[in-house]
């Protein structure tokens, strides 16, 4: 604060200013109006020397040639002589106040009062103490400034920009710092003071695009400490992570109502996983959830949706992966907002270009989009560094071509979304329709035995509910409703505040959006459950089949994608959508699932008369059980490694081990054109493990997904390494002309005409989409476990 003499910052003179200021009332305004001026007359003769030179400079960024020695200590005398000018006019003005002339001076306060505004001597005082406290950072850098000079001159020539062909990207970094270390100031809270041996300092201890300098003492650096290791145990009560999930928003209400209504059903499927991994050590692992979608920079428009209607898909399956992830004993954190992530993630202060302050606190980081976004605005060269931790929960799925940036900018892949050069199995998905990626799923709400009993008691035989919360899915559906309406009494759930939206025939009974409980029993009464159309691949119709109805969904012709349909245009995928839900086509299909042509009048009427004479009982796919759930996400912990780095294959010393001239390792299959690994032959390590391989050549315009499940197999990208090579091609006899290596997502192949062989450069790019009439691919396909298609039969 402003003291009685500049010399010496102390309470006393803080003491004689307050009593000048707020004590002797009729000279407030006198002594206020005085200083104001003072003070503006103090800075503006200054010169604005204490700007930084740019708007997002810190007071602790503060350019070094502002604070050369005279000049700086010239400032500071000035500011003395001034603040010593105001106070010897303060204790002149204050014994006036006992003279017979403060009248005057009451009449002077009077006129003063009518134009200064309220709260202006707490200003003066705000700016009072900014001064002192500058004064004191000043003196700070000063005398830092000192010791740097005396210590540069201790080891001058040493800061000297190292020419080490290992740091090919030192120089021009010292060069950039030298332009641009004010731009955040991050790179002050890491000791950068615009000096070369700082600036090397920083790109060798905090980044790594230098060498360590020799001459720094190395054994003052952080030792990184590694947690100790903790065996994960198998949790049945939820309690603890429904008060980690918080509230306040809608959708956090909503997950949080669903952790709490599926407890029981987690409650037991962690018995029954307890029991298989009795004998498994598992390593707790500490991870982080960043539910980026909901945060408020991402805009968060779920939230407001929730109770009219909106898409509930997402918050269901992330109360379904907090869930499980908290069943099988990890270590969680919960992200809600980037200022939580920034805690969490120990971002260091700034606008995100510098590293984390340390090593990254988590094992793994699951995160969506949006997060994915955030992450790299805040953790700066981390992000790269530990991406490989990162799993992205990805509802339509991530293919290659479009996650690869360089090859997606160049051959016409870049949407708003990929481009993230993660390996594709990062990204999880909520139903298993790109096998590129891992699916995570969720979970259905399972039936005892005694509600299955009920259910089938209860069945309503022509009793039908539409899925359809929006008006606007209705519209253009008289004709078919018309028709259905003939033979079924139809229910619908549509949102709406004061009145029934027109689109809906009256016919229709609307119950309005109901809580996810009411819809269960609506859904275990109803005998069939209508799709229109969209949205396109929600979890609702799985609820529906599980309580017993019959899914009845569009066939679409042709089949929609990014190419020539709205919604999926910009998503990062090719995938052909053949019908609203193709897991349910594919996977569970008749009588469960019927999928026609709703343009067909003929088909949908044979249809409904099929359906009424058609009795099912309730039906769930294993994979979409808590215990199935728990199942496939423990083996991903426990087996999928992204930072691993793996070594080429083959080396030279497996391939002199192996059999045949030339040496191979694959074997034909019984009764089929593809191969195997062969059972004599040891394999390298791998997961899923090389005894589940099954390579087949695709034939012409076939991609690699629709060439393994047309021989009821599934595409395993973990397996291209294996394959591209020309042991492969010589062991499903092909016969290459030459052999090329190239960045495509298409290869490993061979073209149909000149028998020209293509091996993959870019291992991003291996990918089980993709289709080429030119070409016939190499396609790395797996077994499967019947209701667990993430898990082949040896994965467990």
């Amino acid at each position: 604060m402003i003291c009685s003499k500049m010399t010496a910052f102390n309470s006393d003179g803080m003491t004689v200013v307050r009593r000048c200021l707020l004590t002797f009332k009729p000279f407030r305004i006198f002594v206020v109006g005085l200083g104001f001026f003072s003070l503006c007359f103090l800075m503006t003769s200054l010169g604005g020397q204490f700007s930084a030179k740019r708007l997002g400079d810190s007071p602790f960024t503060i350019r070094t040639e502002v604070l050369g020695g005279p000049e700086s200590r010239g400032v500071l005398r000035k500011i003395s002589e001034m603040l010593e000018i105001i106070l010897k006019r303060i204790d002149t003005l204050a014994k006036l106040s006992n003279t017979s002339k403060s009248h005057s001076l009451e009449e002077l306060s009077s006129t003063l009062e009518r134009f200064q505004p309220m709260g202006l001597v707490e200003r003066i005082q705000a700016i009072a103490q900014n001064v002192s406290e500058m004064a004191v950072r000043m003196e700070q850098i000063l005398q830092m400034s000192k010791n740097a000079a005396t210590g540069r001159d201790g080891i001058a020539g040493q800061c000297e920009i190292p020419k080490d062909p290992s740091y090919p990207d030192c120089a021009s970094k010292v060069d950039w710092m030298r332009a641009r270390w004010t731009s955040d100031p991050c790179y002050a809270f890491y000791g950068v003071d615009g000096s070369d041996c700082s600036f090397l300092i920083y790109l060798s201890e905090v980044e790594w695009f230098c060498p360590l300098l020799g001459w720094r003492n190395q054994s003052i650096q952080p030792t990184i400490s590694t947690p100790p290791k903790t065996q994960a145990i198998v949790r049945a009560d939820m309690g603890p992570l429904l008060e980690q999930v918080g509230s306040g928003k809608e959708s956090l209400s909503f997950m949080r109502r669903r952790i709490r209504r599926l407890a029981v059903q987690w409650a037991v499927a962690a018995r029954r996983l307890d029991e298989h991994l009795r004998n498994q050590q598992r390593q707790q692992k500490r991870v982080l959830i960043h539910v980026g979608f909901l945060t408020e920079e991402s805009g968060d428009v779920f939230s407001p949706k929730v109770l009219k209607g909106g898409p509930l898909g997402e918050m269901v399956q992330w109360a379904d992966i907090l869930s499980a992830l908290h069943v099988l004993g990890h270590e969680l954190k919960i992200s809600l907002s980037v200022k939580e992530l920034h805690g969490f993630l120990g971002v260091p202060p700034g606008r995100g270009s510098c590293p984390l302050r340390g090593p990254l606190p988590f094992d793994l980081i699951y995160t969506d989009y949006h997060g994915l976004q955030q992450m790299k605005q805040h953790m700066g060269l981390s992000l790269k560094k530990h991406r490989c931790h990162i799993r992205v929960i990805d509802t339509f799925g991530t293919e290659p071509a479009y996650n690869h940036e360089e090859y997606a900018t160049l051959h016409g892949y870049r949407t708003n979304w990929g481009y993230w050069n993660l390996n594709c199995r990062q990204y999880m998905t909520m139903f298993p329709h790109t096998p590129d990626n891992s699916f995570m799923g969720f979970v259905a709400e399972e039936l005892n035995h005694t509600e299955r009993l009920n259910i089938q008691r209860e069945k309503v035989n022509n009793m039908a509910v539409i899925y359809g919360k929006e008006a606007s899915m209705w519209k253009g559906k008289d004709k078919f409703l018309s028709i259905l309406h003939r033979y079924m009494d139809i229910h619908g759930t549509v949102y709406y505040e004061a009145q029934r939206p027109p689109e809906i025939p009256a016919f229709v009974r609307n119950h309005g959006l109901l809580p996810q409980h009411e819809l269960q029993q609506l859904l275990r009464k109803a005998k069939l459950f209508v799709g229109f159309g969209f949205p396109y691949e929600g979890p609702a119709p799985l609820e529906a089949i599980a309580n017993g109805c019959i899914f009845l969904q569009p066939k679409f012709h042709p089949p929609r994608s990014s190419l020539n349909n709205e919604f999926f245009r910009g998503k990062p995928m090719s995938r052909q959508v053949s019908s609203q839900h193709p897991y349910t086509e594919q996977y569970i299909g008749r009588p469960h699932v019927i999928t026609v042509d709703y343009n067909n009048t003929e088909e949908i009427e044979a249809t409904i008369k099929e359906i009424l004479k058609t009795k099912v009982e309730p039906f769930l796919p294993y994979e979409y059980t808590s215990e199935g759930m728990l199942e496939r996400l423990n083996a991903y912990i426990q087996h999928q490694d992204f930072c691993r780095i793996s070594s080429p294959f083959p080396s030279a010393n497996e391939s002199k081990l192996w059999p045949g001239n030339p040496p191979n390792p694959f074997v034909h299959m019984p009764n089929s054109t593809g191969v195997e690994w062969a059972s004599n032959i040891s394999a390298p390590a791998s997961w899923p493990p090389l005894s589940a391989l099954r390579l087949l050549l695709s034939p012409e315009a076939s991609s690699c997904v629709k060439t393994c499940q047309d021989a009821g197999l599934i595409c395993e990208p973990a397996f291209f390494p294996f394959i591209n090579n020309m042991e492969a091609f010589n062991g499903i006899d092909v016969q290459c002309e030459a052999l090329e290596m190239e960045m495509n997502h298409l290869f490993p192949a061979v073209a149909v005409k000149g028998r020209e062989c293509f091996l993959q450069k870019e291992v991003l790019l291996f990918s089980c989409a993709g289709i080429s009439t030119k070409h016939q691919r190499l396609c790395p396909c797996r077994d499967f476990l019947q209701g667990q298609v993430a898990l082949c039969k040896d994965c467990l």
